[in-house]
């Protein structure tokens, strides 16, 4: 079974499709966190997404992987576990800006087909019902308005002990939300066949609650 949830930044994806998962009993796999990776990862080196060139050369060196401790994922960057480091708010743009270079996305992509074709699965991300599983059993597009994607992003960073200004969060997420729709490969939209659930005046557990019950049904 192949589950895809996508939906923009901030909309609780990740951690409506950790529940879901969860009570399925079937493996989650964090897309965004991937891009992030990426995105840390050129940093780094100190290439910037405009030299795409450099990207893609330095993609076939990347040690890169994702592995399963104790339930969760983690994402390595050779031998350094960086699954904190790519929640930082920095890294989120990061993740935007590469994970709109063709190279990028092909080389993710392929990764993410590879993983959903081995066992049941949920993927999260902006082009799963798109892009990625386009065969998928089950589509859904997940959103919720940005001033309440803002709140909930503030929240994060205030329990990590994060500054943040809930204004410029929301100012982010908007220009965010503007760059993944309007990129060239692989814009964020809602596939024709997902269902489409808004989030803004639902709680994890409600937004969790109906997605599971539709896809129960569909069984």
């Amino acid at each position: 079974m192949k589950i895809a949830l996508d939906g923009p930044a901030g909309a609780g994806k990740s951690t409506v499709a950790k529940a879901i998962a969860k009570q399925l009993d079937i493996m989650y796999l964090d897309t965004g966190a991937m891009y992030r990776t990426i995105g840390l990862y050129m940093d780094r080196l100190g290439i910037l997404p405009q030299d795409e060139k450099s990207v893609e050369k330095a993609l076939a060196s990347a040690e890169f992987s994702v592995k399963y401790i104790a339930g969760t994922q983690h994402v390595f960057l050779k031998d350094e576990d960086v699954s904190e480091k790519i929640r930082e708010n920095r890294v989120s743009a990061l993740a935007s800006a590469y994970s709109a270079l063709g190279c990028v996305r092909k080389y993710l992509v392929k990764m993410q087909q590879q993983t959903a074709e081995k066992q049941d699965c949920i993927l999260d991300g902006r082009d799963i019902g798109t892009c990625v599983l386009p065969d998928a059993d089950f589509k859904f597009f997940l959103t919720a308005d940005s001033a309440e994607r803002a709140r909930r992003r503030a929240e994060e960073l205030k329990q990590k002990g994060q500054d943040f200004d809930i204004d410029a969060l929301k100012k982010e997420i908007e220009q965010r939300d503007y760059n993944d729709s309007h990129r060239a490969i692989s814009p964020l939209v809602r596939a024709e066949d997902a269902v489409l659930v808004d989030s803004t005046n639902l709680n994890i557990e409600q937004t969790v609650a109906y997605i599971i019950n539709i896809i129960k049904e569909g069984r």
